[in-house]
């Protein structure tokens, strides 16, 4: 708990630009220099599948398990040693955990809230570090983990994995090389229902959780479960709502195939929280759109209520062209729309009128042209990182941080919209919104002792 920044950055400045130390101790065994050893940060939910997938990897190893509920220890440990024949080691604090010199790296899969925080820390501390999604929990966080990142020459993955996948990598190439016309607009759709929270009260903090520290960098407020575990998702204190939480993977994809490698320039989202009745903060649909300065529009659609599909798909994108739409339906294709003239009834016998401005045409879609797909074994994501942190090639990253911000930014650019509820001017160079101090208020947030992150990374 006495840890320092101090601390962290003498360990970066011994740590710095090394892939791996000549030999580690890891549970008490020495392993080889080309061993990662990882230490899992957040082992409930998605962490699950952090360990489990680091346990299955040849020259990885996973030396710690880390939450802030020691309850989840046994069972994780029992399963990473029935995967990989070892015991890891737990730890419940972040900090004490960065000071580890046989730990190489860490794999975030906390509440949004912690994941800026954790990442620089671990920067510093001279630890690579894979980043579950969305990035960040603000636009200003983001940033700041893209400079810990350059500063200390850390290899920082962000968990958007269909960035992995050898269908998503074939879309995004024949959406580039104008395959089916240039897109012209893209759009995203979550529609995944989740139950209702319901309310419940206040209630003492269980033995063995650190309810401190689970709150972090956020305002402290007394312990309840819907607050807890994955009931943080909502609340605002540590969630980005359903289109950081889901929309930011379809944001991604859709980001990448336009090939747009800055923020948009105008931001609109609004919502709401309708039909629950519940302690949830946060919308439960979310209709928003960006606007970058060449014109493209991207919009994205999310709600946790019942609805039907768009296009056939409830959870995906679009890309529209002047030719038709590639969307995605587990598969990607193309369709093409054909406009069929419409004889107008009071026509003469033999006369065809066209559509121009005296009727509307028939529509149909017909298949497009295949997407050829890339050739070549799909490596996951997380096997990815490793290899990025035994090469230390960090342009070989397939969601190298800077990307991760670039999309979580646009999650942030939405809630800040939807929360003020109007229309957004933005300046993509500052990150700023110009002469608008109440949306600029929400960029950041007041960080609560001593989990604060730095101004100077």
């Amino acid at each position: 708990m006495a840890t320092t920044r101090r601390n962290f950055v003498t360990h970066a400045a011994l740590g710095a630009g090394l892939a791996a130390s000549t030999s580690r101790q890891t549970s008490g065994q020495v392993s080889p220099s080309n061993t990662v050893n990882v230490g899992v940060v957040g082992i409930r939910g998605r962490g699950r599948s952090h360990f489990r997938e680091f346990a299955t990897m040849p020259g990885v190893r996973v030396g710690y398990l880390c939450d802030v509920d020691q309850r989840l220890f046994p069972e994780a440990v029992s399963e990473v040693e029935r995967i990989a024949g070892y015991r890891p080691r737990t730890e419940t604090d972040i900090r004490r955990l960065l000071e580890r010199s046989d730990l190489d790296a860490i794999s975030v899969a906390t509440p949004d809230h912690w994941h800026a925080l954790m990442t620089i820390w671990a920067c510093q501390a001279g630890k690579d570090v894979y980043c579950e999604k969305p990035c960040s929990y603000t636009l200003w966080e983001g940033r700041k983990m893209v400079e810990a990142a350059r500063k200390y020459g850390r290899m920082v993955q962000i968990g958007l994995q269909r960035r992995s996948r050898l269908r998503e990598k074939s879309v995004n190439r024949f959406v580039r090389q104008g395959g089916f016309g240039t897109a012209y607009r893209a759009k995203a759709v979550v529609y995944r229902g989740r139950i209702n929270i319901g309310k419940v009260p206040e209630a003492s903090i269980p033995e063995g959780v650190d309810w401190d520290l689970y709150l972090g960098p956020a305002p402290y407020r007394a312990f309840d479960l819907n607050r807890f575990h994955y009931g943080w998702h909502f609340f605002w204190d540590t969630s980005t709502s359903e289109v950081g939480n889901n929309g930011v993977h379809q944001l991604d994809v859709l980001r990448w195939g336009l090939d747009k490698q800055v923020h948009p320039v105008r931001v609109h989202c609004t919502g709401g929280q309708f039909v629950e009745d519940s302690d949830s903060e946060v919308p439960n649909v979310q209709v928003g759109t960006f606007e970058y300065a060449d014109g493209t529009l991207v919009e994205v659609e999310a709600t946790t209520l019942y609805s039907p599909s768009f296009g056939g798909v409830r959870v995906g994108g679009f890309f529209f062209t002047e030719l038709g739409y590639i969307g995605s339906d587990d598969n990607w294709t193309a369709t093409r729309g054909v406009f069929t003239p419409r004889d107008r009834p009071d026509s003469p016998a033999g006369v065809s009128y066209r559509t121009n401005n005296l009727s509307f045409p028939d529509i149909s879609y017909v298949p497009g042209p295949e997407i050829p797909n890339l050739d070549g074994p799909e490596i996951s994501h997380f096997q990815n990182f490793i290899d990025c942190v035994q090469s230390r090639k960090r342009d070989d990253l397939n969601c190298e941080v800077e990307q991760g911000h670039l999309s979580t930014a646009l999650c942030h650019l939405a809630n800040i919209s939807f929360r003020i509820g109007r229309k957004l001017v933005f300046d993509p160079e500052t990150e700023t919104f110009p002469s608008d101090e109440e949306a600029n208020r929400l960029l950041t947030r007041t960080y609560r002792e001593p989990y604060v992150v730095p101004d100077e990374v």
